[in-house]
């Protein structure tokens, strides 16, 4: 899918409707807030993020706006990358730190924070790497590749358990599923956009918009055939003869050519391949 052709067949306001803006969150702010200040600014119906970030964490956070809100679900569960700095109440050498960190490698077991806004109950997450970038006596640079839903304050707090404590000073989201820190715009770049796209100038703004379209990153796209799209939109459920080809992945994202048309997830109906969850209608 060819996003950067996408984006520029499309008007500003076009995309205003069906577009993400991947946030450099700055310490302070809430997520949500993040949030109000880009749709008070673009003057939208609505924003919602992609993983909420603690006010003091700062970082990739991805902002969709208007009807990509829908995509939230999809996005969201994607793995995150870290890097911060753990402040280490007693002094031990590396090794024996490298050690107790690869203890938490793998599949653990997690009590969310009492502050936190989930229910408060034990939880399976994966840590797929927590490593030392560097150590000065008790601050220690790490990074760290977990699941979606992985809390890296208790994370660091349970390591603490271990070796005599350890907490959190600073922390950074550097990827969040397909988003990372190479795409990203900071709130004051963005507030600089706006005001230039409010003068007749949209150019800064449409390099920071991206297209929602970009769903077919992450799930497999199946192509409808042309008769199919008008009913389609009408939210009816695909049946074989609407495609090009029958789908092997339980969740798709349906288009005609380079236009979205759906997410649908196969069903067990007989002579229904799929229906649909939502629809660009």
């Amino acid at each position: 899918m060819n996003l950067e052709k996408i984006k520029k067949n499309k008007t500003i306001k076009e995309l205003f409707e069906f577009s993400i803006i991947n946030i450099d969150k700055p310490s302070g702010p809430t997520s949500f807030q993040i949030d109000e200040k880009i749709k008070n600014w673009l003057g939208l119906r609505k924003t919602s993020h992609f993983g909420t970030l603690d006010p003091k964490v700062t970082g990739v956070l991805p902002v969709a706006l208007n009807r990509a809100c829908k995509l939230s679900d999809y996005f969201m569960h994607r793995d995150k990358t870290y890097i911060g700095i753990m402040h280490l109440h007693l002094d031990i050498e590396k090794d024996r730190l490298e050690k107790e960190m690869k203890r938490f490698v793998g599949k653990i077991k997690q009590l969310p924070p009492k502050k936190s806004r989930v229910k408060r109950q034990e939880r399976e997450r994966e840590v797929k790497r927590f490593q030392i970038i560097e150590k000065q006596d008790r601050e220690v640079l790490f990074v760290s590749e977990v699941q979606a839903g992985t809390y890296i304050r208790k994370l660091i707090h349970d390591l603490g358990q271990e070796i005599g404590g350890a907490h959190m000073a600073e922390l950074r989201r550097i990827q969040a599923g397909i988003f990372s820190e190479e795409q990203i715009v900071s709130l004051y770049d963005l507030q600089e956009a706006v005001e230039d796209y409010n003068k007749g100038e949209g150019k800064k703004l449409r390099k920071i918009l991206i297209p929602a379209e970009i769903i077919s990153k992450i799930l497999p796209v199946l192509h409808v055939n042309k008769t199919s799209v008008k009913q389609l939109l009408t939210g009816k459920p695909i049946f074989k003869k609407d495609l090009k080809k029958i789908p092997k992945e339980d969740r798709f994202a349906v288009f005609l050519g380079e236009k979205f048309i759906e997410v649908a997830k196969k069903t067990d109906e007989k002579g229904i391949i799929a229906r649909p969850e939502f629809v660009f209608n």
